[in-house]
């Protein structure tokens, strides 16, 4: 190996050395920019508040389920006690824990509670598949079992959809709002 070679190896690995140990030294920090690091918030620059990302940069988990406990929530300040509504006023909201994505630069620091994520939970039920269940398979109880209501729809079978009018009884229940998934969740809004 001629000397420029080493020379050469031994820069590229002393700069590498210094690189990892600044990187290894600081406390997962690297990103944050608020007065405990230094750096003063200048409303003139491009640099924003963490707080103010869109959600498009942030990772947000999802709402907190406080299994109806006011209390727990009253002295946390977030969670969900109830899950759902059929009216938007009905929905309950709640503040749920964001971070900015790693490579976003933004003031402040940045894990925060971000407010306004409605309290609903989708798990898969689709009002318009399950409409088309009812109206064509509904004298089987395919609507029921797709819903989680087995026991019923298994008594729906038997029966034949009550003769048709379980099975006429179950549409107008399912178009009125009555008869919704056993989970308690919301209908999925998209396809």
């Amino acid at each position: 190996m001629a000397s420029s070679d080493i020379g050469l190896a031994l820069c590229f690995f002393i700069f590498s050395v210094a690189l990892h140990l600044t990187s290894s030294s600081s406390d997962g920090n690297d990103y944050l920019m608020d007065d405990s690091t230094g750096h003063t918030y200048d409303s003139q620059k491009a640099l924003v508040y963490c707080t103010f990302l869109p959600l498009e940069f942030l990772n947000c988990s999802d709402p907190e389920d406080l299994k109806g406990n006011l209390t727990k929530r009253n002295v946390q300040g977030y969670g969900c006690t109830k899950w759902g509504g059929e009216k938007f006023e009905d929905v309950q909201k709640t503040s749920v824990w964001c971070s900015a994505l790693p490579g976003i630069e933004c003031f402040g620091n940045r894990t925060f509670l971000r407010d306004g994520f409605p309290c609903i939970k989708y798990n898969g039920h689709y009002f318009v598949t399950t409409l088309i269940y009812s109206v064509f398979l509904g004298f089987l109880g395919m609507d029921r079992f797709c819903l989680g209501h087995t026991g019923t729809a298994v008594g729906k079978l038997i029966t034949l959809g009550g003769v048709g009018i379980w099975w006429i009884i179950d549409i107008v229940l399912l178009v009125t709002g009555q008869l919704k998934p056993v989970d308690k969740s919301n209908w999925v809004p998209y396809y």
